[in-house]
């Protein structure tokens, strides 16, 4: 074995080695370093894996290796991994015993569950009938009694319903496997439970916490709308910053709420993907709105609205990334305008009104067809280029009975002018890009300053 000391990038004629051992090395002048130095002595050959290696070597013609970030196991419900106990069997009996009384807690819920659901489906069958006597009734006064007694027969099943959902929820999330899939991205949507533990994760570790606090802080509310409650988890992604792309080789980027954005990064549509939470398909609208252009006439902030979709079907189970986005009112790229501050741009999922009802419930989404909506589809209009400056949110939202206290998705992020907001004015929207600035002070003392200060 050798050890190198290297002075330099080529080795000179004298012979820079440490030789250890016996053996011998002939070196020819001006080798590269890198260069496989083999041995000119009866003692057995190293094998070239057993020779040193430089730092810079040939692959890295002199500069330094960049650290890998280690690659997450590739887990999903495309290619799930089988859970298997950190302790095996009769190495801690304590873990045995734990196991075995939390497979007896769940066995005694999944029981009274199935019972609690043969009662439900008793009420249902009977719900069923009386519909169909008050679609067979002619008679007002029959058909008022009729309607009376299933909605007491529909908030009857609407409590059974909630305990039965809190009985499947029980019976599971106690188990260990059943959040070890959870946490590794296994969770199936059509499991209750799965979609329990997905949902109070979102909601207890931060992320609705830190959405909440941005559009509170950042004026969203009552700017845009009065009340935001979301019940959707939506996330935004852009392109990758260059920095990004060379040192952690990403394309695209999620965006934390708020955060700033550069105008170049949502030159095109910014993905959406959204995790939901109801079995039924309910339909949304989707607004992307900014809230901070000038209106120097008024002296005051006026909405542009950048993008809209109506009536998409979102469920637990249907896709995460929403697709086909840009077939009402196309996408305008944020612009904010030179001398502007910071701009916010508003991201919201309004849930369109259920059929037939003030509100959505456990027993109409129990009673729904796969695929088929449970909200009034919207014929909202394309917006013109012209009627998106002043778009009023409010306004749009009372029109069209879309209510963001009920549910819904939020998102927000921020933007500041660049260079590429000229590119877009020239390009996208064909106009001459505005400049504004602060109005110069008044100078109280300006009419005295021509005049003489001393008269003779």
């Amino acid at each position: 074995m050798f050890a190198l000391c290297r002075t330099s990038k080529t080795i000179p004629r004298s012979l820079v080695l440490c030789i250890r051992g016996n053996a011998t090395v002939t070196v020819a002048p001006n080798v590269a370093e890198s260069t496989i130095l083999k041995p000119t002595t009866s003692a057995p050959a190293a094998a070239a894996s057993d020779l040193p290696v430089t730092t810079e070597d040939a692959t890295t013609k002199g500069r330094k290796r960049r650290k890998q970030a280690p690659k997450r196991p590739d887990i999903s419900l495309s290619t799930p991994r089988k859970w298997n106990r950190p302790l095996g069997e009769g190495v801690v009996p304590a873990y045995d015993l734990a196991l075995q009384e939390l497979k007896k807690d769940s066995a005694q819920l999944k029981k009274e569950a199935a019972q609690l659901r043969k009662v439900v489906e008793a009420k249902e069958a009977e719900f069923q009938a009386l519909s169909g006597k008050l679609q067979a009734s002619k008679i007002p006064e029959t058909q008022q009694a009729i309607r009376q007694e299933m909605d007491a027969l529909d908030a009857e099943l609407e409590t059974k319903l909630a305990k039965l959902k809190i009985l499947d929820v029980q019976s599971d999330i106690n188990l260990p496997w059943i959040r070890w899939q959870v946490n590794n991205a296994m969770a199936d949507m059509n499991s209750v439970s799965h979609r329990y533990l997905v949902e109070q994760k979102w909601r207890n570790d931060g992320d609705l916490d830190l959405l909440m606090e941005r559009l509170y802080q950042m004026n969203v509310v009552p700017d845009v709308l009065p009340v935001i409650k979301p019940s959707l988890d939506l996330h935004l992604i852009v392109r990758a910053r260059p920095a990004e792309f060379i040192e952690e080789s990403k394309i695209q980027t999620h965006v934390e709420p708020g955060s700033f954005v550069k105008p170049k990064q949502t030159k095109v549509p910014p993905k959406l993907r959204v995790n939901v939470f109801h079995t039924d398909t309910r339909l949304y609208t989707m607004l992307l709105v900014d809230p901070d252009v000038p209106d120097p006439e008024n002296q005051r902030y006026t909405t542009f609205l950048h993008w809209m979709k109506p009536n998409i079907p979102l469920s637990a189970t249907s896709p995460h990334n929403l697709i086909d986005l840009n077939t009402h009112t196309k996408y305008i790229p944020p612009h904010p305008q030179q001398g502007t501050p910071y701009h916010r741009y508003v991201v919201l999922l309004l849930p369109q009104p259920p059929l037939g009802a003030s509100d959505y419930t456990l027993a109409a989404a129990s009673r729904a067809i796969a695929g088929k909506p449970t909200s009034v589809h919207l014929n909202i209009p394309v917006v013109s280029i012209e009627q998106r400056l002043g778009f009023n949110v409010r306004e749009f939202s009372q029109r069209w009975n879309l209510d963001a206290s009920k549910g819904g998705g939020a998102h927000m992020f921020r933007e500041v002018w660049d260079e590429e907001v000229s590119s877009i004015y020239k390009s996208v929207l064909g106009q001459e890009e505005p400049r504004y600035g602060r109005p110069p002070r008044m100078d109280a003392y300006a009419h005295l300053k021509g005049k003489k200060k001393y008269i003779l």
